[in-house]
């Protein structure tokens, strides 16, 4: 779900909507679809509610028209961003996933599979301490799996 080209460290954004719209163009990369449509999407889905869960960390997400699988983006910013968090906090990591249209209990498993990671306190230490884009996503390949076994 989430592709190496995926993930972008050290990224300078100084609010939201530039947030959303760099996760917008990383997925693009990964999904090989527009990234107006993508960023389009989030946008629609943030007027529900902030995905800023707390603690520096956002879960932005969406059902795309012609995505064929569920795919995730990670982004780790330079400085934290105002993003409406629940906790009033900036935010400095980004793990966006997007879903098929037609996709309903797969997305909405990950999704609260990824919230249950993000939790824990030392990975998100770890990821804000790993200096390349390589480390971010072995950091959390390997936690994604311990926590499937």
């Amino acid at each position: 779900m989430l592709a190496r080209s995926g993930v972008a460290a050290r990224v300078h954004v100084n609010s939201k909507r530039q947030a959303l719209n760099t996760t917008a163009e990383v997925a693009a990369r990964v999904t090989g679809m527009k990234a107006e449509a993508i960023l389009a999407a989030l946008l629609e889905r943030e007027q529900a509610g902030s995905t800023g869960v707390g603690n520096g960390v956002a879960l932005p997400h969406a059902h795309l028209p012609g995505l064929d699988r569920l795919t995730a983006v990670f982004l780790r910013l330079e400085e934290p961003a105002p993003f409406a968090a629940v906790d009033d906090r900036p935010v400095d990591l980004i793990f966006a996933l997007l879903a098929p249209e037609k996709d309903g209990a797969e997305h909405l498993q990950a999704l609260a599979k990824v919230a249950r990671l993000l939790r824990q306190k030392d990975l998100r230490e770890q990821l804000r301490q790993a200096q390349t884009a390589d480390a971010i996503h072995a950091l959390l390949v390997r936690e994604a799996q311990s926590s499937a076994a």
